[in-house]
């Protein structure tokens, strides 16, 4: 069978055999009812990582963000977001659609606007202007190639939303990437803001399923917008076991191996004529190639290395982005580096 590796996404990482294991051995229990002992576990271990009074276990983060905003907020208020947050750019206009918000973006640097530029963001109290009623932060950053916002811009913020009563909402699907990187607890992050979604069918391998973590308040009037959205689901224990494993200690820890990973790769690249890296943006899993040196169209490159074998995605006309995960080993990224260095020497 012909060699696939697939380096567009960490969703495709598939759940351990210790998480299957562990899934059909679940009781379980009705989880509308409060019922499924694998869900309470895994809120209460959630919420204790994170720093939170309490957790509740949802299908998608999409689900778990839009439960966010329309916990935080009322109709016709307004939230400031990065213009490049997924929250605004890749949950299709749920913010909108369901929550009734208007959105105010700003543009930044690195996926987290400035303080200054939040604070002159909040809209003065005035019966013309739509209220100011959410901070959105994304943390790793998606678009700006899974790069990890500095604590000391959290910390601002922080200041910010307190001087204007403000809560802060946290995108954290790939939060535990950023705490490997910083070198911190996620919760260290997570303190900085109100409510937070993890994801743990992303790098951190479950199959199913996120979390969103707040105060007691919070969470209970989060839960009436979960079953409204549809996430009330029943007998989650296999579910939840899977993201059980999912958080431990060793999961957690073996990101590493992903962002070692991305630097190799990142290193090979960087090496092939005509291939621009920014080794700065390369801090977790993500790696972001800038092709326009050679006027090489993404869409171009991209069909030519998935004919020998090699998946990534297009991030841009001339701009690639490849992401390491558990599905991709060193011996994967040696094969994808020697197919984009044959392509990219015959175009």
């Amino acid at each position: 069978m012909k060699k696939l590796v697939d380096l567009r996404r960490d969703t495709n990482t598939l759940p351990t055999e210790e998480m299957k294991e562990a899934a059909f051995r679940s009781p379980l229990g009705d989880a509308v009812y409060g019922e499924d002992p694998r869900q309470r576990e895994l809120e209460e271990l959630a919420a204790f990582i994170l720093g939170k009074e309490r957790a509740i276990f949802l299908p998608s983060g999409t689900m778990g963000n839009l439960v966010a905003l329309l916990t935080h907020t009322q109709r016709g208020n307004e939230i400031i977001l990065e213009e490049n947050a997924h929250i605004f750019t890749s949950e299709t206009g749920g913010l909108a659609q369901v929550a009734g918000l208007m959105v105010k973006t700003l543009r930044s640097e690195d996926g987290a606007p400035e303080p200054r530029d939040i604070e002159r963001a909040i809209r003065p109290e005035n019966i013309h202007y739509p209220r100011t009623a959410l901070i959105g932060l994304e943390n790793t950053h998606y678009r700006y190639g899974g790069i990890v916002v500095p604590l000391t811009r959290f910390e601002k913020i922080r200041e910010v939303a307190d001087r204007y009563n403000l809560p802060v909402h946290l995108d954290g699907a790939r939060l535990f990437n950023a705490a490997i990187y910083l070198g911190v607890e996620a919760k260290e992050i997570a303190r900085y803001c109100d409510s937070v979604m993890i994801s743990l069918s992303k790098g951190l391998g479950a199959p199913v399923g996120s979390l969103l973590a707040g105060s007691c308040d919070f969470i209970k009037e989060a839960e009436r917008y979960r079953k409204m959205l549809g996430g009330g689901m029943r007998q989650t224990g296999w579910l939840c076991a899977c993201g059980i494993i999912a958080l431990s200690e060793d999961n957690i820890s073996r990101l590493r191996e992903d962002h070692d990973n991305a630097q190799f790769l990142a290193e090979g690249l960087q090496s092939l004529p005509g291939i621009k890296i920014d080794r700065h943006q390369v801090q977790t899993n993500f790696v972001l190639a800038d092709l326009s040196e050679r006027e090489l169209e993404a869409t171009v490159f991209l069909e030519r290395v998935r004919e020998k074998g090699v998946l990534a995605t297009r991030a841009g006309d001339f701009a690639v982005r490849f992401v390491t995960s558990r599905e991709v080993n060193r011996e994967d990224i040696v094969f994808a580096l020697q197919v984009i260095k044959e392509v990219t020497q015959v175009i």
